[in-house]
């Protein structure tokens, strides 16, 4: 109220504390059993219901939601002058960018920033929803044109509890009054059963070439060509009417032909013209942290990769993405949050022991765990895999890991660094230290190039 507040919204309890608070008397309080599920409501009537200018897309599931996220806004602006975007790597109107505190903001800052990009002249918002917010209510009173569906896979168990909570948290995007139509891909079960389920009109796509789903779903890649080169795949595209569409995701590997086709569909039923969305996706821009070369190969430099896979899945797909164009040794430099789901530790080592030849475990956010007991479960998945370990290396610092790994490399191997991605901090025992990977990569790569050690 000091600050400008003109009214409450609280619970019986937050009624109490008003009612000893004097300064606050004269001040409108509204009282619910939970503000949370109002607040988005009460957000867009406060702003004048901003979202109803624009054209909105929504997109939820485990991996993929921020690449498949800047695509569509690549469609999306060859229609629209300015266009929003809210995720995981930034809040963006237009050019202007801030850092984003979370992936879903809570929902009075959704319906502020539509509010402030209403007044600038945009008309199209894309819009990453995690579990968390639909969990949570961030973006209630936004009813999205429509939503997409990337795929389900195991993380965040602490807090959903197990994989049937996180399925309903994630379905819940898929309802009247949340959004009008939705696009899912169907390459796992979740997918199908919320194809199911879904309490909205919904478009399947199947992006596994030659799966059973493909022979049923409403979209179907038929074809798709990992290039070895690194910097995209080209993949066959067919629509409902059976017509296909040659198409192209600007980022390796078979998940991003998954994201691309997503996103080329859902551009298309928020209006785009559909070979319009075709050729958008195929020439978007880099993604921060999202498969980003950092550092390209030749006179003696490794590529170097930074990706923000940091599940059991992603960690699968991103290894396997660039395994095909890593001429000589795959090396990971790799580790697990703390306070978050433990039990995909020891799974997340296995998986990079099978997958990767040289290993560099190290710190990711380690928060208020203490550091080497993550390190140590990673390890205990890697020694399944490889008793011995052979080629494994462990760092405390993350910085020392990425110096680690590029001493160990030579111009015919990959660096991939994953679980951070974009993320411009390390949160250490509540403490948030400035931190990139990719700049870190980058001076790893000046050391070397400084002392004489490139070709």
């Amino acid at each position: 109220v000091a600050g400008g507040a003109v009214a409450v919204l609280t619970d019986e309890r937050g009624e109490q504390i008003i009612a000893d608070a004097p300064d606050i008397a004269g001040v409108p309080v509204l009282v619910a059993a939970d503000p949370r599920a109002l607040a988005g409501q009460v957000a867009a009537w406060a702003h004048d219901d901003p979202a109803a200018g624009f054209v909105t897309v929504g997109v939820t599931g485990t991996n993929g939601k921020t690449t498949t996220t800047y695509f569509v806004d690549a469609a999306l602006r060859t229609a629209h002058a300015v266009t929003v975007v809210m995720g995981t790597v930034e809040l963006r109107i237009g050019d202007e960018a801030i850092e984003s505190p979370r992936t879903t903001v809570e929902a009075p800052v959704v319906h502020s920033i539509l509010a402030l990009a209403h007044e600038r002249g945009a008309t199209a918002c894309t819009m990453e929803v995690s579990s968390h917010a639909l969990a949570l209510g961030r973006v209630r009173g936004l009813g999205f044109d429509v939503v997409g569906f990337t795929n389900l896979q195991r993380d965040h168990l602490d807090f959903h509890g197990d994989m049937q909570g996180y399925f309903h948290d994630k379905a819940r995007l898929f309802a009247p009054g949340q959004a009008r139509r939705g696009v899912v891909v169907v390459d796992d079960a979740w997918g199908g059963r919320l194809v199911a389920e879904a309490q909205i009109p919904v478009e399947s796509v199947a992006t596994h070439v030659g799966s059973s789903e493909g022979a049923t779903a409403d979209w179907a890649v038929t074809r798709a060509h990992i290039g070895l080169d690194g910097v995209g795949s080209t993949f066959t595209l067919r629509g409902p009417d059976g017509t296909e569409h040659e198409a192209m995701s600007p980022l390796p590997g078979l998940v991003n032909v998954s994201n691309a086709a997503l996103a080329i569909v859902l551009a298309y039923r928020a209006g785009i013209d559909l070979q319009v969305a075709i050729d958008a996706v195929a020439t978007a821009h880099a993604i921060p942290g999202r498969m980003e070369r950092v550092v390209e190969r030749g006179d003696g430099r490794p590529l170097g990769i930074v990706d923000y896979a940091h599940t059991p899945d992603a960690l699968v797909l991103a290894l396997e993405a660039v395994r095909p164009i890593t001429p000589g040794r795959l090396i990971l430099v790799f580790g697990s949050d703390g306070d978050r789901d433990t039990g995909k530790r020891p799974i997340m080592g296995q998986i990079a022991a099978r997958l990767a030849d040289v290993l560099v475990v190290t710190d990711e956010n380690p928060r208020s765990e203490e550091p080497a007991v993550i390190r140590a479960e990673i390890l205990a998945g890697v020694r399944a895999e490889r008793p011995g370990l052979a080629d494994v290396h462990e760092a405390t610092s993350r910085t020392q890991a990425i110096h680690d790994a590029f001493d160990l490399a030579t111009d015919r191997d990959t660096i991939i660094i994953t679980g951070k991605g974009h993320e411009p901090t390390q949160e250490v025992a509540g403490v948030f230290h400035r931190y990139n990977d990719r700049d870190v990569l980058r001076a790893a790569d000046a050391r070397r190039a400084s002392q004489g050690l490139l070709a």
